[in-house]
């Protein structure tokens, strides 16, 4: 979750939300299973349930260090030929100027080979989700995850712009999954 000055406290409790509805589903869902929690300003780390949820930070905005801290934690923890992997990532589209071709590097190459699913929810305010009603349109990070998107079959990306919209996302993101199987 991106946790950066960009991202305000609305738009930091729509991220929270979605995350808490995808956090009850698992737990419900599956008998076993790790979340692993990672927070991001112009660094990331990986942080427990409390602290994700609950603790406030801010900061620029470097996404990629996300990414690098996801990779090193499956590298770390999690063999893919022993885990599924799922991530989810929230965010405002808000990066670094340069830092989306090294996110789009960083999945292409490493971590979408290793994901069975990625989801990228990007949350709007109102006035965005108007200018973006075209999903080739909206911010840097939005256009490099859409070239992503176009390579692999198991990234999906949407847009949230007010706790209505979450759970037809979710629903959205995750139905698509259980119908490929």
């Amino acid at each position: 979750m991106d946790v950066s000055g960009s991202m305000g406290e609305r738009e930091k409790d729509l991220a929270k939300r979605f995350f808490i509805l995808l956090h009850m589903f698992l737990k419900r869902r599956y008998e076993r299973i790790e979340v692993v929690f990672v927070r991001h300003t112009h660094e990331a780390q990986e942080v427990d349930e409390e602290t994700f949820f609950y603790s406030r930070e801010t900061g620029g905005t470097v996404v990629s260090t996300a990414l690098r801290e996801m990779l090193g934690i499956l590298r770390e923890r999690y063999p893919p030929g022993e885990w599924n992997i799922y991530a989810a990532q929230a965010s405002d589209g808000d990066n670094f100027s340069g830092d989306a071709e090294k996110c789009i590097a960083l999945l292409d190459s490493e971590l979408m080979p290793l994901c069975q699913y990625y989801a990228y929810v990007e949350i709007l305010d109102e006035r965005e989700m108007e200018l973006f009603q075209d999903p080739d349109k909206g911010t840097a990070l939005w256009q490099a995850y859409r070239a992503v998107s176009t390579s692999w079959r198991n990234f999906e990306m949407k847009r949230i712009a007010g706790p209505g919209d979450i759970y037809p996302v979710f629903r959205d993101l995750f139905a698509k999954q259980a119908a490929d199987g």
